[in-house]
């Protein structure tokens, strides 16, 4: 039997306010009482109502009517950490995860870059991580992704180190070559950790092109997706599908019928012979089909799902450069605000708001930025830095 893994990234950043240069000395950064544009509490409030409650509530649904049916989270830190302030929404995550059939998986807590910066930080942010699902959920991870998919041999290397059974990343078609991402393979070097790569294409139909009139397979229905799923599964393990959770009634607006197409798909993928499985399970279920050599950066992001997306011009290096350069001082000052500050300043979403790039990977990066511009963004987030600079300046002993 062939298998469908089902898996949703859950995030929200802090987004910074409108941060001018006569705003110095003032720490809101990440203040609730803002433009609409960057204030979080009311972006998370709207993405709730479209979102969180009525996809969870069907998902509740689904998973009790279906013993079969299976799904997997990954939720940032810092979306959990504000969360916390709406327990409606918390609890019905939570109830889905107390059906034993819903999958946490690990991730930085701050949906960060440090990997590409900082191994240590790194560590940290995992390690905060687990602590905030513990506390929550009462699990564990045993699966990993790291921030936006990026992944290469040492991303994998590194989370077999520390335990996870399986990791994620992109089924980008540049490392996969002749090989199909419908198979589970090992991370280069690994001696045990299974990898799984996002089938692309048959997520994107969902998460990107499900409304789109123009596309040529539009409408996508039920019939029609699990006629696809079935022609992928022949002669092959598994179809991973990864996306954003915010796809359900945020991206993909409740109007284009995106629920309704989630309702009834479990029941006729099912009844077509094809199970569903978790991330973790993948490890025991089915045999790896050899190593992928990965020694490159590879992330979900636009077309060429490399770092372009936070480091593709100078704005990004620079802010970037000048954030993580920080760490030793911020963490060396003791003050627990200044490092919560610092590291929620790491999380990607901040760079990407800076990406230049135009044509079609331009219109998504202008959807999801709440800032005018590009170097709006980048103005900010440097004013922004110059305050972090002058409070480490001005106090390095511990605040507690």
């Amino acid at each position: 039997m062939s298998s469908i893994c089902l898996y949703f990234q859950v995030h929200q950043p802090r987004r910074i306010r409108a941060y001018r240069h006569f705003d110095l000395g003032q720490n809101n950064y990440f203040s609730e009482d803002g433009d609409s544009n960057t204030n979080n509490d009311k972006i998370l409030q709207k993405v709730a109502q479209k979102c969180y409650l009525p996809a969870n509530a069907l998902f509740l649904n689904l998973l009790r009517k279906h013993p079969e049916f299976k799904i997997s989270f990954s939720f940032s830190g810092i979306f959990l950490e504000q969360l916390e302030k709406y327990p409606e929404v918390l609890k019905s995550f939570q109830d889905l995860v107390d059906t034993g059939r819903v999958e946490l998986l690990g991730e930085t807590y701050y949906h960060s870059l440090a990997f590409l910066y900082s191994e240590p930080e790194f560590l940290r942010q995992i390690n905060l991580h687990e602590q905030i699902i513990k506390r929550l959920f009462g699990v564990k991870p045993q699966s990993f992704r790291n921030t936006e998919l990026i992944y290469n041999n040492d991303v994998g290397l590194l989370a077999e180190k520390l335990g996870y059974r399986t990791v994620l990343a992109e089924g980008a078609d540049h490392i996969l070559g002749w090989k199909s991402p419908n198979f589970v393979y090992m991370p280069s070097g690994a001696k045990k950790i299974k990898l799984l790569l996002k089938n692309y294409k048959l997520s994107d139909d969902i998460a990107f092109r499900f409304s789109e009139k123009s596309w040529k397979d539009y409408p996508l229905t039920v019939e029609k997706y699990t006629h696809w799923l079935e022609r992928t599964l022949v002669n092959t393990d598994l179809v991973n599908l990864f996306m954003d959770y915010e796809t359900f009634g945020e991206h993909q607006w409740e109007d284009s019928g995106i629920f309704e197409f989630l309702a009834h798909l479990p029941e006729r993928v099912i009844g077509e012979g094809i199970d569903f499985v978790n991330p973790s399970e993948v490890a025991t279920k089915y045999p790896s089909r050899g190593q992928i050599d990965i020694p490159d950066y590879v992330s979900w992001a636009d077309g060429e799902r490399d770092l372009s997306a936070w480091r593709g011009n100078e704005m990004q290096h620079d802010a970037l450069a000048k954030i993580f350069e920080l760490e030793d001082e911020i963490l060396n000052s003791r003050n627990k605000k200044l490092i919560s500050d610092w590291r929620s300043l790491t999380t990607s979403d901040h760079f990407y708001y800076m990406c230049t790039k135009w044509f079609a990977d331009g219109d998504v990066h202008k959807y999801f930025n709440p800032y005018e511009s590009p170097y709006d963004a980048f103005r900010y987030y440097m004013n922004v830095y110059t305050d972090i600079r002058r409070r480490l300046n001005g106090k390095k002993t511990s605040s507690r």
